[in-house]
């Protein structure tokens, strides 16, 4: 499903309010943490989960260091 949201100032921050029915069916309740990927495609917002944070922490770390053979890899 896709669905508008529109960004609001909360403190120093920006957030997104979910609608009642998309945050029922994820099961998502106030206090929930999810976790926020920047894509090529945008952001994915994914229930939060420990084994997930972790890979992509390795992911990110394993980019930074084989960048060069990345964009090698790429051409």
């Amino acid at each position: 499903m896709v669905r508008s949201v529109k960004l609001r100032r909360m403190g120093g921050s920006v957030g997104a309010t979910l609608p009642k029915g998309m945050a029922e069916r994820l099961r998502l309740e106030a206090g929930d943490e999810v976790l926020a990927v920047e894509t090529a495609n945008g952001i994915l917002l994914t229930p939060y989960d420990a084994d997930l944070e972790e890979g992509l922490a390795i992911a990110a770390e394993a980019q930074k260091r084989y960048q060069g053979a990345l964009r090698e890899l790429a051409r």
